[in-house]
């Protein structure tokens, strides 16, 4: 796949994200029971709790229960989004003076700061597009790079994580993005499903664009519009 400057990225959707919150009052659809305002909130608590991880050096599980416990005062309504912006300029300042390397806490297996930029740019990358749908309106399309390592991620950190009360994966499945490089076979496994990079033919196949197959795994749109080969059923227990 291409490689993705998270930090640019990162920069470029909370701009957007923020830009795009006009409405606080608006539902969004993306996050149901929420308005623009919890949407917004809800990213700048993200926000204010990993610069703060990244800058103290927290490697332990409970100095981040702690942070995650204590976020920082609500702000009023019309102050809200220039409390997001601040946290945005916080965030983006503490990961760009920090080597991607230092060890801080995740809640995966790959526990530095590298994680935290990636993962901080793909949520805000998929929350500026609920932002951009609130209302009806056509959000701009992510870049195919960055989806791609959106469903790399995914795949990587969230697939197994899957909660048991979702349907089982009992079958393989191909993902194969149609619009910049970017191929995983998924497959159920005796801890978990299992993921590999490569292009291998599965028991279904789901091709399209890495933003519509991004949107698909974080339930912001059906499979309907993709090509789904094969066993459909497969395809669906994946994207449940």
């Amino acid at each position: 796949m291409d490689a993705v400057d998270d930090l640019a990225l990162l920069r470029r959707e909370g701009d957007a994200l923020l830009a795009a919150a006009t409405d606080l009052d608006a539902p969004v659809e993306g996050c149901p029971g929420w308005d623009v305002a919890e949407l917004v909130w809800h990213v700048a608590a993200l926000h204010h709790f990993w610069a703060a991880v990244v800058a103290d050096r927290v490697t332990d599980a409970d100095e981040a229960r702690r942070l995650r416990r204590s976020p920082p005062p609500r702000p009023e309504r019309a102050d809200l989004s220039a409390f997001a912006a601040e946290r945005l300029d916080r965030l983006v300042e503490v990961l760009s003076a920090t080597d991607p390397a230092t060890p801080v806490w995740s809640w995966t297996d790959r526990r530095d700061v590298g994680f935290v930029r990636r993962r901080m740019a793909q949520e805000t990358m998929v929350h500026r597009w609920d932002a951009e749908s609130v209302g009806g309106r056509t959000p701009q399309r992510f870049e195919p790079a960055a989806a791609a390592d959106g469903v790399d991620e995914f795949l990587e950190h969230f697939t197994p994580r899957r909660r048991a009360d979702r349907p089982q994966l009992r079958a393989n499945v191909h993902l194969h993005a149609t619009d910049t490089p970017g191929e995983w076979i998924v497959e159920p496994g005796e801890d978990g499903l299992t993921v590999r990079r490569e292009h291998t033919k599965g028991d279904a196949a789901v091709r399209g664009p890495a933003g519509d197959l991004l949107l698909v795994l974080w339930g912001r749109r059906p499979l309907d519009g993709l090509d789904v080969l094969g066993d459909r059923s497969a395809a669906e227990a994946l994207v449940a």
